[in-house]
């Protein structure tokens, strides 16, 4: 039986989820993915800790905070691609992530290597 695209959304956001706990220490308290032509498109919610707001109400802290936070991620990237490539059986060929310290969301955009979306039921 092939995987509905809701189901694999989840089981991505699901596994996502596990790799944040495992790998950073502490996972998002909402995730969101979103399968879209040769995208998946990741939206993880509430990830800064108390500290990391607090050090981001000044541009230089700002700044450290979202070059330590894409360096942590940046470090963890072929587990990622993996991950994606485990669950959907498409190679990730490039990844792009920003985080918003306003809001403490991160984006993460894997782009595949072919449309996996209509590939799905």
């Amino acid at each position: 039986m092939e995987k509905s695209k809701g189901l694999l959304e989840a089981e991505i956001s699901k596994a996502l989820t596990h790799w944040e706990k495992n790998y950073l220490g502490r996972g998002s308290v909402s995730v969101k993915s979103d399968i879209l032509r040769d995208m998946v498109i990741v939206n993880l919610g509430a990830i800064l800790t108390p500290a990391e707001y607090e050090v981001c109400r000044d541009k230089e802290g700002l700044l450290s905070v979202k070059e330590y936070r894409h360096s942590l991620v940046e470090s963890g990237l072929n587990d990622l691609k993996e991950i994606i490539l485990k669950l959907t059986g498409e190679e990730v060929i490039s990844f792009h992530t920003d985080l918003s310290t306003q809001t403490g969301e991160r984006a993460m955009i894997f782009k595949l290597a072919s449309n996996l979306q209509s590939k799905l039921c």
